[in-house]
């Protein structure tokens, strides 16, 4: 049986392939267990798939699953987990921040008896002040409004034992947040800590666009805190309805004057109505990921699995 197993999402990374490949296989080699590497081919447009395959015909032990289009990175996690045969299952991003020289750190913390070995980000090169501030600000959000303990500042880069592998695959659910799930499934967890390094090459495949959408992922994945904020900002506004009304009354009975109020009518008509709108926005929210899950598509398909054995 595999030992080890390393699953790569890959979508466009022609430029950092074959770096990868020579860095990996190094550490691999090095580590001295039977392993098995699955790059997940994303439906790339460049020559990644090419490259991958070339790998392949060079070395029996890298094998190539090509998904029928892009899907997503999520889901190209959630396809090489399934696939993967190792006793161990360790999945890293393509684009060399996840460094391969921390492999041995996180197979060291599996042979002492942990199921899940998270990489905890200690430093981030290369990435801006913006980026830095908004996922730092992401994950203490999470923590407080979710009831998983999802680590701190520690991505998809980790180690997963076969029993966790397995229980990961039992969640199907549509809109993935692996890291989540991870600490959802539970069994004994423990993080390395490392410095996260520079893109190698190329660009970034989340822009601000995919990481709000991965950041609302994981929110409504894990949180109804959402929803809750729509009762909450229906009692402020109601609290706020009798004080005015209050206030008015008041006006009324000392001065005898009524209390002249077009502008602050209109406000106040603007404001509940957007707060209407923000509650049903949210609501629909929650709603379109129902239905999502209740069409039971397939989370992916697979165009090609090249596995050939030594």
């Amino acid at each position: 049986m595999v030992k080890l197993s390393v699953v790569i999402p890959t979508y466009n990374e022609e430029s950092i392939l074959p770096e990868l490949y020579r860095r990996l296989t190094k550490v691999l080699e090095n580590v001295g267990e039977s392993y098995e590497v699955i790059y997940v081919n994303d439906g790339s447009t460049d020559k990644s798939l090419d490259i991958m395959k070339t790998f392949h015909s060079k070395n029996k032990r890298i094998k190539v699953l090509d998904l029928s289009r892009n899907f997503g990175h999520q889901i190209a996690i959630t396809a090489g987990c399934d696939y993967a045969r190792g006793e161990a299952v360790i999945v890293m991003d393509a684009d060399l921040q996840d460094p391969p020289e921390v492999i041995p750190q996180l197979i060291k913390k599996w042979r002492e008896g942990y199921d899940v070995v998270y990489a905890v980000r200690e430093k981030r090169e290369g990435e801006g002040y913006f980026k830095r501030v908004t996922a730092s600000l992401f994950y203490r959000l999470i923590r407080k409004i979710t009831d998983v303990e999802i680590p701190q500042d520690a991505g998809d880069f980790r180690l997963m034992s076969r029993r966790a592998i397995d229980g990961l695959k039992l969640t199907r659910e549509r809109h993935r947040f692996v890291r989540g799930l991870v600490s959802w499934i539970g069994f004994n967890q423990t993080g390395v800590k490392f410095i996260r390094e520079a893109r190698y090459a190329g660009e970034t495949k989340y822009p601000l666009k995919k990481m709000l959408k991965f950041a609302l992922d994981g929110i409504t994945s894990f949180s109804f805190m959402p929803l809750q904020l729509g009762v909450w900002a229906g009692l402020f506004v109601s609290l706020l309805s009798f004080l005015y009304a209050l206030y008015a009354i008041l006006v009324k009975i000392l001065t005898n004057t009524p209390v002249s109020g077009w502008t602050s009518l209109m406000v106040a008509i603007l404001f509940l109505g957007g707060v209407h709108l923000l509650t049903l926005g949210l609501i629909g929210e929650y709603i379109g990921r129902i239905y999502d899950e209740v069409k039971q598509r397939p989370l992916y398909l697979v165009k090609e699995f090249l596995c050939e054995e030594e």
